[in-house]
């Protein structure tokens, strides 16, 4: 199901920098990767894809990129010196560009991020607006906005899984927005990515994540909250 967009996606939000798909997009982009890693990254290997790839520079995506990975928000000041700000923090960071990429949206980026022993690679496409799309999560199809509450769930590729799932989320009534699940292969590892229209409480996150075919639960809260 595709996202609705308001007459305020159009207009883009507040921000610094020339350009919302360029700037506020790409910040976007590395505030929910970084809710997807758990933390502000040690290290973030940065790979921009066609458009992005020929006018990162020019346009402001490497600070932008960078002050994302470092929380700041679209409007924040410090976006303008975030090259100079990450190196301060001890933020290692490199970037690679690939300018000619048919199966990438025009704006793509690819973040392969490290905190201590946690690894985690999203790809991220900016469409326009400051709107964005998470495609994919260590390799599994996501597809969420990030714009609603949002759960990414790792499990054993189970009978029932997803029943079961929404009628947990269910008891809370929260209402689901989106959901998708993607795999490698037959009963293999899943990823259900749930978008909800309002958050589930802390208790119902760990409920799920004991069950035992449960591997991996994140939650990401509407990222300009």
């Amino acid at each position: 199901m595709a996202n609705k967009s308001s007459v305020f996606d159009m207009i883009g939000p507040i921000m610094i920098g020339p350009s919302s798909s360029h700037t506020a997009g790409v910040i976007r982009i590395a505030r929910a990767s970084i809710r997807v890693l758990g933390g502000t990254p040690e290290e973030a290997k940065i790979t921009f894809y066609n458009s992005f790839a020929r006018t990162y520079e020019g346009h402001g995506s490497d600070r932008a990129i960078l002050g994302g990975l470092m929380d700041f928000k679209t409007d924040d000041l410090r976006i303008k010196d975030a090259l100079k700000i990450a190196s301060q923090t001890g933020l290692n960071y490199s970037f690679k560009s690939i300018g000619n990429s048919s199966i990438h949206h025009p704006n793509t980026i690819k973040l392969q991020l490290q905190k201590g022993s946690r690894r985690i690679e999203t790809i991220g496409e900016s469409l326009g607006g400051g709107v964005i799309n998470i495609s994919e999560v260590d390799g599994f199809v996501a597809n969420f906005s990030a714009q609603n509450h949002t759960l990414i769930i790792k499990a054993d590729d189970v009978s029932g899984a997803i029943a079961f799932i929404s009628s947990v989320i269910a008891q809370e009534k929260v209402n689901i927005a989106t959901m998708s699940v993607s795999r490698k292969g037959k009963h293999d590892l899943a990823c259900h990515v749930i978008e909800m229209d309002s958050g589930i409480q802390e208790i119902t996150r760990n409920y799920l994540l004991s069950l035992p075919w449960i591997k991996e639960l994140i939650y990401i809260p509407d990222i300009d909250l």
